[in-house]
């Protein structure tokens, strides 16, 4: 008996021969002593029709009786259909209930449901069309981010998850202790705790994969990021993914090539693996999908600097709800703007204002601005953000003295500016918001699988 998943099966139908598949039952049809079976086996949007007669052992106390939900395991033979909307079929010679679902209690028995209330049932909505995509486009992503840099000479670096340092400089970490709520007090609070000093959950690895680049010359990290950021909006989790390369040797013209490259290839990549789910997206979700999506595969992304994206907000008679000025940071709307409207695709601003960047990025020749890149996409905005790393260590140290650094706890940082310094530049990857761009998914809380928000850690 062959045993194989039902995408393997719809693509290359092995008619004429017996299968056993696995799945459960999304819908069930009686009609003229012929039972249709929908399952679904997790491994495609489309599912396999499963045709059982009446004549079945087991028909009328076990067929008649299965309800939506429940898993099973049908054994028959494939043959073409006669039925409009599908090739193939499965006809029974035997199914085998595995696990029931209670019709009355399973609350997915329709066939569409809000996201919203989906997120109530973070347990069982990877059950659904949309999620199981959203599932199956995130898998392929990360091998292909994986593939991308492995055939491109970099190394994998595990960075570490708990650290004492704050790459972003904004204090919204989460900390870690081993103490008791009441063991924290005093000036030093954490002097008797786990690590002798207060650690928290990562909000970056860059700061340690630039370590690795300065000795191994090209490295990436891809991990779990955290921000302790009161954050109810589409675009924020307190828990993400991140894509993190570090290059020696490498200028912020060779940063962005690296970045957009990696945008493209991995578009490519699932529009050439996942086209089904595409297409499902493209149908149901945002009309328009698989056509932008060429489009970027094949369009050099355009450029623009800080002031002049600055300029064009200011001078496009939009009535903003954050007004527009030279030193703000840009706000979603301002980069939906340039991205969709302005550019109509991927969008690369540079050169943004010192005063609004971390202290890491190398200060430009001007005094005000610095070595920065964001790459904006239409439907998110802010989807990649890199810069040239100041690699000069009287510069670098002004910088970390304005931003309140404790200059010895970053001592290790500076020394990779005294000892062998070189140019090397980096960018950060939100790999939940590159999930929401190639499907289309309005909420970022739709495309990672257990979302971590303010008030809500289900499972």
């Amino acid at each position: 008996m062959d045993e194989r998943t039902i995408r393997k099966i719809l693509a290359e139908p092995p008619l004429g021969e017996e299968l056993a598949v696995h799945g459960w039952l999304r819908t069930i049809r009686h009609s003229g002593g012929l039972s249709f079976l929908a399952v679904n086996d997790g491994s495609s949007p489309a599912g396999l029709q499963v045709v059982c007669e009446q004549s079945l052992p087991g028909y009328d106390h076990l067929v008649k009786q299965l309800a939506t939900g429940c898993a099973l395991r049908c054994r028959g033979t494939l043959v073409e259909s006669p039925a409009r909307g599908q090739d193939v079929e499965l006809r029974a010679s035997a199914i085998e209930l595995l696990g029931g679902a209670d019709a009355a209690t399973y609350p997915l028995q329709k066939k569409r449901h809000s996201f919203e209330f989906l997120r109530t049932i973070p347990h069982l909505r990877p059950r659904t069309n949309a999620l199981a995509a959203v599932a199956r486009i995130r898998s392929c992503l990360s091998f292909a981010i994986h593939a991308f840099f492995r055939e491109r000479d970099f190394i994998h670096v595990h960075t570490p998850l708990i650290t004492t340092s704050d790459c972003e400089g904004a204090g919204e970490m989460f900390t870690v202790t081993a103490l008791e709520p009441e063991q924290l007090g005093g000036k030093n609070p954490f002097a008797a705790d786990f690590f002798g000093r207060r650690a928290g959950l990562t909000v970056s690895g860059q700061l340690q994969a630039e370590i690795y680049a300065l000795a191994l010359g090209r490295v990436y990290t891809f991990g779990p990021t955290f921000r302790a950021e009161n954050s109810n909006t589409s675009r924020h989790l307190a828990e993400f993914w991140m894509v993190e390369p570090e290059m020696a040797f490498c200028d912020l013209a060779c940063d962005m090539a690296v970045a957009e490259d990696l945008l493209r290839t991995l578009v490519g990549r699932v529009l050439d693996e996942c086209g089904d789910d595409i297409d499902l997206f493209d149908r149901f979700i945002d009309r328009g999908l698989r056509q932008r999506l060429e489009a970027v595969r094949v369009t050099p992304f355009a450029r623009i600097s800080y002031s002049e994206a600055v300029q064009t907000l200011e001078g496009s008679g939009r009535s903003f709800q954050f007004p527009v000025s030279w030193g703000m940071d840009l706000q979603a709307e301002h980069e939906r703007f340039l991205c969709e409207e302005v550019a109509g695709g991927p969008l690369i601003v540079t050169d943004y204002p010192r005063q609004i960047k971390p202290f890491y990025m190398r200060q430009n020749d001007d005094g005000r601005t610095v070595a920065a890149m964001d790459i904006l996409v239409p439907g998110v905005g802010e989807l990649v953000g890199g810069s040239q790393r100041e690699e000069r260590y009287d510069l670098l140290r002004t910088r970390m003295e304005e931003a309140g650094l404790d200059l010895d706890a970053y001592s290790w940082y500076l020394d990779l500016r005294r000892y062998g310094s070189a140019p090397h530049a980096g960018f950060g990857l939100g790999f939940e918001r590159l999930v929401q761009f190639v499907t289309g998914m309005a909420n970022i809380r739709d495309v990672i699988p257990f979302p971590r928000t303010p008030g809500s850690a289900p499972c």
